[in-house]
C-alpha cells in the first residue's frame, strides 16, 4: 500500500518512522515533509493547507491511505474532500475537527454530554469580557476560540493579567480570527496528562498516557510553546483512572458526536487535569499530540498501519487491540533561540551523526537542506527521543544525545520528566 502523510514536523516524522517499519507499506509520501523525513519518504512540495492539491496528488499516485498530522487541514475539511471520492483518510471531517477548531463549541459539547470540565463563560466582545473579569475569582484561563498553534491560552493569576490577555486576543488580534470569541474558565488545579484514543466513531482503543511540557523554560516557567518535550507513561494513570477516562470522557464524547451526526474517524486527544475530584478535560484535539506522538509511537509493539487503516475504514472492532511496550520514553525538544517569540532560521546543525544510540531516534521538527547542509527551519527544530527500561534511563540517554547536537542559538529544557521522577 502507498501512504501519504500530511505535515512536516516531528509528529509526522514519528508517524512515518513507525509506518516505514511495516512490510505492508510499499511507499510513503509526505507533504511537505522536512530534511529528516526525506530519508524515509518522498517529500512533496504541497502545503498542508492545499487540500485540493493533496487530494489530487493522492488520487494520481494511487495512495491507499492518507494520514493527516496537523489540525489545520482537518478543520478546513481535508477528510471530507477525500471521503467524497471514497478515498481512505485517517482523520475526522471538519465537523468533528471543530472539537479542536473551536474551543467554544468544544466546551458546549462537554457541557451537553456531561463530560467533566471547568465552569466557563463565552464572550464575543472585549467590553463584556472585561466586565466579567472584574467579578470573578482568580486565577482564570483565557482562551482564543480558534486555532492558534498551541499558543492561544493564557493563565491569568490576577485581574490585570486577564484584562491584558483579552486586549491581546480580542482587540490587538494577535491570533487573528481565532480571537473573535474567547472562553474564560476556572483554572483547574492538579497535574496535566495527555490521553489519546484511536476511534472509528464507534469502537475506540486507548493509547498510553503522556505528559507534555508546554512552558518554554525549566520549572514550567515562561510563555507557552507548542511543546518542549514529553514523556510516556506518566506514572499517574492508574487502572482506576484509565477506566474513569474511558467511562467519563471518551465514551460520552464519541457517543455525543454520533448523536450530533458526526462520523469521527481518527485520533481523539483529551488534554486533562488530574484534580482532587478526578480527571477533568482542559481541551480536546483532533490529532496526535506533538511531541506526545514521539514518545507514544516508539512504545507501540504492533504495526501502526492496521490501526490507522481499520479506523479509516470504520471497522476497528475487527482488529486486535494494539500492543504496547512496558518501556518508558522521553522526548527533549531542541528549539531555536527566541522561540516561541521571534527566532532566526538557517542555522547549521552539527552533531547528528554522533547523536545515535540503540532505542533512540532524533525526530526532525523544523529542518531543511540548504547548500548540502542541514539547517534549522522552524521554532522547534529537533525532538531527541529515547526509550529504555525505565524513565530515568530513557531521560539520561535522551540528554546524553542532546548534548552532542548543536546549532547557533539552540536551547532545550533540562527537566523533561522531572514530575514523574520526583514521584
Amino acid at each position: 500500500m502507498r501512504v501519504l502523510v500530511v505535515g512536516g514536523g516531528g509528529r509526522e516524522h514519528a508517524l512515518i518512522w513507525k509506518l516505514a517499519g511495516s512490510g505492508e507499506v510499499e511507499k510513503i509520501f509526505c507533504a511537505p515533509g522536512n530534511a529528516g523525513i526525506a530519508s524515509l519518504a518522498e517529500c512533496v512540495p504541497i502545503g498542508v493547507d492545499e487540500i485540493t492539491r493533496l487530494r489530487d496528488f493522492a488520487r494520481e499516485q494511487g495512495v491507499g491511505l492518507t494520514v493527516v498530522g496537523p489540525e489545520a487541514p482537518l478543520v478546513e475539511g481535508i477528510a471530507d474532500l477525500f471521503r467524497e471520492e471514497n478515498m481512505l483518510i485517517f482523520g475526522p471531517g471538519s465537523s468533528g475537527a471543530r472539537l479542536e477548531g473551536s474551543k467554544v463549541w468544544a466546551k458546549c459539547v462537554m457541557e451537553k454530554y456531561g463530560i467533566p470540565s471547568a465552569p466557563f463563560a463565552v464572550f464575543n466582545n472585549a467590553r463584556a469580557a472585561g466586565d466579567y473579569l472584574d467579578k470573578v475569582a482568580y486565577p482564570v484561563v483565557v482562551k482564543a476560540d480558534g486555532l492558534a498553534a498551541g499558543k492561544g491560552v493564557v493563565v491569568a493569576d490576577n485581574q490585570s493579567a486577564a484584562h491584558e490577555a483579552v486586549q491581546e486576543i480580542m482587540v490587538k488580534k494577535v491570533f487573528g480570527r481565532a480571537g473573535a470569541q474567547i472562553v474564560v474558565e476556572e483554572c483547574l488545579q492538579g497535574e496535566e496528562i495527555s490521553l489519546f484514543a484511536v476511534t472509528d466513531g464507534n469502537t475506540f482503543f486507548m493509547l498510553p498516557s503522556a505528559q507534555d511540557h508546554k512552558a518554554a523554560n525549566e520549572g514550567d516557567r515562561g510563555p507557552n510553546t507548542g511543546g518542549m518535550g514529553a514523556y510516556s507513561p506518566t506514572g499517574i494513570l492508574t487502572l482506576e483512572l484509565l477506566e474513569q477516562a474511558k467511562r467519563n470522557i471518551f465514551t460520552p464524547v464519541i457517543q455525543g458526536l454520533r448523536e450530533e451526526g458526526i462520523d469521527y474517524r481518527g485520533v481523539l486527544y483529551a488534554g486533562c487535569m488530574l484534580t482532587a475530584e478526578g480527571l477533568k478535560v482542559l481541551e480536546f484535539n483532533a490529532r496526535f499530540g506533538d511531541p506526545e506522538a514521539q514518545v507514544i509511537l516508539p512504545r507501540l509493539s504492533s504495526p501502526l498501519l492496521p490501526l490507522l487503516l481499520h479506523a479509516a475504514q470504520g471497522n476497528l472492532a475487527a482488529l486486535e487491540p494494539p500492543r504496547w511496550s512496558a518501556e518508558a520514553a522521553v522526548c527533549v525538544v531542541m528549539a531555536s533561540g527566541g522561540y516561541p517569540g521571534k527566532y532566526e532560521t538557517g542555522k547549521v546543525i552539527h552533531g547528528l551523526k554522533e547523536a545515535q544510540a540503540e532505542k533512540a531516534v532524533v525526530f526532525h521538527a523544523g529542518t531543511a537542506r540548504r547548500d548540502n547542509m542541514l539547517v534549522s527551519n522552524g521554532g522547534r527544530v529537533l525532538g531527541i527521543t529515547a526509550w529504555d527500561t525505565d524513565l530515568k534511563e530513557a531521560q539520561k540517554k535522551a540528554y546524553l544525545l542532546a548534548e552532542k547536537i548543536r546549532f547557533e542559538g539552540a536551547y532545550y529544557r533540562r527537566d523533561i520528566g522531572r514530575r514523574a521522577l520526583s514521584r
